[in-house]
């Protein structure tokens, strides 16, 4: 319904801010992300998100269209609301979230404050081919990096370590090594198990 907001700024604060259009005070929620985008004029122009509640009715903004469009994918998983949704764009940039929805990297989004291991595997399941294909990220690498995980995985399974164990230590492998090899992932691995 309201798709941007254009005038001047009146309050700011990391989480919030007010925008005076024609004499008109607009409240909009903002991530740190946001914030840290906020030019150092008065004058602005945020696009926004308007979300209609029983009890209310709540702005959103964002300096970026590109991070609008995450945060609407992000609520339309079930068990992410938008004040969630607001975090996790505030805790990791529009980028890093895209990337690890991409690569199903559980471990970065369970790193958000409020999201479970669940909800984590959840926004991967749900996003993962609407973030491929809305960003045109290269699945080649993506495929390449998880079927080398799930791999490893497997053979340490085989080998006797706990599965839940495993996958913390290939995770910080692959995070400081992601074109590892099979055999590489396994060895650290055992060096650190």
């Amino acid at each position: 319904m309201i798709a941007h907001l254009q005038g001047k700024l009146v309050e700011k604060t990391p989480t919030q801010v007010v925008i005076d259009c024609g004499g008109v005070g607009y409240h909009v929620n903002i991530s740190l992300h946001t914030y840290s985008l906020l030019p150092a004029t008065d004058f602005i122009k945020l696009f926004t998100h308007l979300q209609i509640k029983e009890d209310s009715h709540t702005l959103f903004g964002f300096v970026e269209k590109s991070e609008r469009e995450i945060f609407k994918l992000l609520i339309s998983v079930s068990g992410i609301g938008a004040s969630i949704a607001r975090t996790m764009l505030s805790s990791l940039d529009p980028k890093q979230i895209t990337n690890a929805i991409a690569s199903g990297d559980v471990v970065t989004i369970q790193s958000i404050k409020g999201i479970g291991s669940k909800t984590a595997q959840r926004v991967i399941l749900d996003l993962k081919e609407k973030v491929l294909k809305l960003y045109d990220l290269d699945e080649v690498s993506i495929s390449q990096n998880n079927t080398n995980r799930d791999e490893a995985l497997s053979a340490l399974e085989v080998l006797g370590f706990v599965r839940k164990a495993s996958e913390k230590i290939v995770e910080k492998i692959i995070k400081d090594a992601p074109e590892s090899s099979v055999e590489y992932i396994i060895k650290q691995a055992l060096k650190n198990l």
